[in-house]
């Protein structure tokens, strides 16, 4: 598994890491905690989630 930070971050530590290749499966987890728990999402809802961001179309 290979986990990578957003390339958008911007040195502060808060931000999360990604593992994208794996199959059926993403993994995400906090890049201060890498030992710490992760939370894994189908790739679907992943790419929605993505795409979401994108448009903006999250409430804040």
């Amino acid at each position: 598994m290979t986990w990578r930070k957003s390339t958008r971050s911007n040195g502060s530590g808060d931000c999360v890491e990604v593992a994208d290749n794996l199959p059926g499966v993403v993994g995400l987890r906090d890049s201060k905690d890498p030992t710490g728990p992760a939370l894994a999402f189908p790739p679907s809802s992943w790419m929605a989630f993505i795409r979401a961001v994108k448009n903006e179309t999250l409430s804040r």
